[in-house]
């Protein structure tokens, strides 16, 4: 079984932000399988299918970002994952913009959802697919992440998203967080 979240916030106002990146990486995964996110769950939408005989489920918490580990820890209980067939997808302004790293664990940075999810699971053990969208040097962080993604950057981030998906089905299929890290990093 795998278990693939993407993190954002629910709700149309945020779709376009830099902070739900993780649920557009979600939607790119979902649509690659011709998945449809009809079930709720665990505070949560969820997708579900098969690749041969393992289980993949794709969800995105609607707790809004900073509640995360809710959804998460309800989730990983629902369906039985261990930590090791886990990964979360999400913005990271600490990483260049349009950049992605990938790791098997570590800490939360400053993204207030994952230090809630890394909170709720006392744990680090997970792996992680951060998203760069750098910082502002006018803007506060708040503000910044919450602001929809510049038409003028659109394609770049359209890109870096759909390496994002490339990664996660890779990781869907079997591939091991270092086989990702070599390949994306």
């Amino acid at each position: 079984m795998k278990l693939i979240v993407g993190l954002g916030n629910p709700g149309k106002a945020y779709e376009k932000t830099y902070h739900n990146l993780g649920f557009m990486a979600a939607d790119g995964l979902a649509a690659l399988y011709d998945l449809k996110f009809s079930r709720r769950e665990c505070e949560a939408v969820t997708a579900a299918g098969f690749f041969k005989s393992e289980k993949i489920i794709i969800a995105k918490p609607q707790t809004f970002m900073n509640l995360s580990g809710n959804s998460v820890y309800q989730l990983i209980k629902r369906h039985g994952a261990e930590q090791k067939d886990i990964i979360v997808a999400y913005d990271d302004c600490d990483i260049p913009p349009c950049e992605i790293r990938i790791r098997p664990s570590g800490s939360a940075g400053t993204h207030n959802g994952m230090r809630n999810i890394i909170d709720v699971l006392d744990s680090t053990d997970f792996a992680r697919l951060r998203i760069g969208i750098g910082k502002s040097e006018t803007t506060p962080l708040a503000d910044y992440v919450l602001s929809i993604i510049p038409l003028n950057r659109r394609d770049e981030f359209s890109a870096v998203l759909a390496r994002a998906v490339g990664a996660l089905d890779m990781f869907a299929k079997g591939d091991t967080v270092e086989d990702l890290m070599r390949k994306f990093n």
